[in-house]
């Protein structure tokens, strides 16, 4: 046996059935086995493995007993003269196996090897290769002077930022998602250490291999993809503790005494240091753009007062004090709330719903100044064109944003409704079918030939025309068909666009298309397409229509008592929406799928209990929760708090 692939999984289905599908075109011509490590799944990766891979030998884990731990099982029954650990979020090329083995067969020094990897927008991961973390790369690394100086030895040690990525090098630390190893060389240094639950664990074993008188390599003439990049939430404070307990772990037990000290005081130093600023970032992550709002905002109604003081009124101090410090500020605050009304804080910038969140809070307020008492009624044509000045001075903003953002001047320009598919014509139909059958409501639909001669009436193009393409089309997206392509031409590609500002993805021969932008969330897969629940639009008129009506109800309490049936339960699931740890309208629970599903607060009533007949069986519970994830309504909700408002 040469190779034997291990592969621990934990609820990354979708992810694990691409790499699999990739692993096995290229293992057709090694003699290899391969192993998949379950850490108890829930989403169904078990069934799926069982029914399309019946070559693969499953472990399953009745517990999540960690990476190292996982790794090891597989190892140790393991018959290959080559160990191969990696991620189910990586698809490998056709050749990657044979040239890394044909490699390590030449270099009989070589204990390990890891290869480029590349994320799901075709840029370079910088862990394809690591150097050794003493004190002085870490204090480099988490003080920010690597990133600073990214080609630097002295500065860079890190991810050896002196060492090119197209050329095959010695480096110190290899990476879990990749990292082939001779068995004969675990044999002497032994096997991942299970004190490591998550990270680290590919640090300490890259440096007992080569304790154990072998080295680790960089190899450069393969590469993957690794959806790393954005699977790991790492400004969460569990990452930022995880990551970096396990780098106090690996100081202790390899490190001296008077390092570990130091390293350990940079470790507590870099934990308190990225938790503080993760709690910081929590708190003003999303008061950033409206203070930044509020303050220019604000200073365009000061100079907007003296200037129509000064000329319309001959009198600079003619408004007040407290028109300033008061009125304008109470101005400012409808205006801006009515703009979050309608999406004006939406990452996706829309100059129309400025308008509208802008013309709705000049309404309100031009209806409030209409019953203000005479003497507070400073100036309407203030109202009208502090206004105007508002939904300008917002519209540069974001537009400034957009830009930054972007890099387009065009708004709009970067149109992620538009897609161009990569492949022959059979897949591109089946795939463009796909798109149709969701709620992305795909804009425009491009095919692009995989070979050079293409049926000019039905393709835009070839693939080696497809940067221009995308850049005509203005393309926000495009997706792959791997049955007409090899992983070697998708990753090729990726690699070459890089800098092009467009989203990938690639769609296996199966009911889904896997990409970078769905790694936080794998069970959100097109076809299921369930997400309309889950949008920024619908999640915030879902909660402004749950605290509106519920601080409505809570301040008629005294008469909701005498209307409903159960009025102190009434009363308090009220006041649980108001503090949002309810909604009004949700799933019915007693269906089973609801893993699949974008995830909503319990809730007072069921979306089933708008429907007549009770005795619903299970499947058409499911269909009727899917429907509500894929169609939500403001009008859906309050129908059924309407129909069940008694029941309350």
């Amino acid at each position: 046996m040469k190779l034997s692939i291990v592969i621990v999984n934990y609820n990354v289905e979708h992810f694990l059935e691409h790499c699999l599908l990739s692993v096995r075109q290229a293992v057709k011509n090694v003699e290899s086995e391969i192993f998949v490590v379950d850490n108890n799944s829930v989403d169904g990766s078990i069934a799926m493995l069982k029914e399309k891979f019946p070559e693969v030998k499953l472990i399953e884990n009745k517990d999540n007993v960690g990476f190292a731990r996982a790794n090891n099982q597989a190892i140790r029954i393991s018959q290959g003269e080559y160990v191969l650990l990696l991620n189910p979020d990586t698809v490998v090329e056709e050749d990657t196996f044979t040239k890394c083995i044909d490699f390590m067969d030449k270099t009989p020094d070589a204990g390990g090897l890891g290869v480029k990897m590349i994320d799901g927008q075709g840029k370079i991961l910088k862990e394809s290769k690591r150097g050794f973390p003493t004190p002085w790369v870490c204090f480099c690394k988490m003080s920010g002077l690597t990133k600073i100086f990214p080609h630097s030895k002295k500065y860079c040690g890190y991810y050896m930022g002196h060492l090119s990525y197209e050329e095959t090098n010695e480096v110190d630390i290899l990476a879990g998602a990749f990292m082939l190893m001779r068995k004969e060389a675990l044999d002497k240094s032994g096997l991942l250490d299970e004190t490591f639950f998550m990270y680290g664990e590919d640090i300490d074993l890259s440096y007992r291999i080569t304790l154990a008188g072998y080295k680790n390599y960089y190899f450069a003439d393969t590469s993957i993809i690794h959806y790393k990049g954005e699977s790991t939430k790492k400004g969460s404070l569990n990452y930022v503790y995880t990551f970096y307990n396990a780098m106090d772990i690996f100081a202790k037990k390899h490190l001296s005494s008077s390092q570990t000290k130091i390293f350990s005081l940079i470790i507590k130093l870099a934990i308190w240091a990225r938790a503080s600023l993760s709690f910081v970032t929590r708190i003003f992550k999303n008061l950033i753009l409206p203070l930044i709002d509020f303050i220019f905002v604000f200073l365009g109604f000061f100079f907007l007062e003296k200037f129509w003081a000064t000329t319309y009124w001959n009198d600079p101090e003619y408004y007040p004090i407290h028109y300033i410090t008061v009125a304008i500020p109470c101005y400012i605050l409808i205006l801006l709330f009515c703009v979050f009304i309608f999406g004006g804080y939406e990452k996706k910038f829309r100059p129309y719903k400025l308008l509208y969140g802008v013309g709705l809070g000049m309404i309100s307020l031009l209806v409030f100044y209409s019953l203000m008492p005479a003497a507070m009624r400073y100036s309407r044509a203030m109202v009208l064109m502090g206004s105007i000045l508002t939904f300008a001075i917002l519209f540069v903003i974001r537009y400034a944003r957009y830009f930054m953002q972007t890099g387009n001047w065009t708004i709009g320009e970067e149109n992620i409704n538009s897609y161009a598919i990569v492949g022959d014509k059979q897949e591109t139909q089946r795939v463009a079918r796909l798109l149709k059958d969701t709620n992305l409501q795909p804009e425009f639909i491009g095919m692009v030939s995989n070979e050079e001669e293409e049926d000019r009436n039905y393709f835009l193009g070839n693939l080696n025309q497809l940067e221009d393409i995308v850049r005509i089309y203005k393309v926000g997206e495009v997706i792959f068909c791997s049955k007409s392509l090899s992983q070697s031409a998708i990753i090729s590609t990726m690699s070459k666009m890089n800098k092009v500002n467009v989203r990938f993805t690639i769609a296996p021969d199966s009911d889904f298309i896997i990409g970078s932008n769905t790694i936080n969330t794998p069970t959100d897969v097109y076809v299921m397409s369930v997400n309309s629940i889950s949008s920024e639009t619908n999640r915030r008129k879902k909660r402004l229509l749950d605290f509106f009506l519920s601080l409505a109800l809570l301040l008629l309490s005294v008469v909701v008592v005498f209307t409903v049936k159960k009025p102190f339960k009434a009363i308090k699931d009220n006041f649980l929406v108001f503090i949002a740890k309810k909604t009004y309208v949700g799933y019915n629970l007693e269906d089973n799928n609801l893993e699949d599903m974008p995830k909503l607060k319990k809730s007072v009533f069921a979306i089933s209990d708008n429907v007549y007949n009770k005795s619903l069986d299970i499947q058409t519970l499911h269909r009727l929760n899917l429907l509500y994830a894929r169609n939500y309504s403001i009008k859906t909700d309050m129908d059924t708090i309407l129909k069940n408002f008694r029941n309350l």
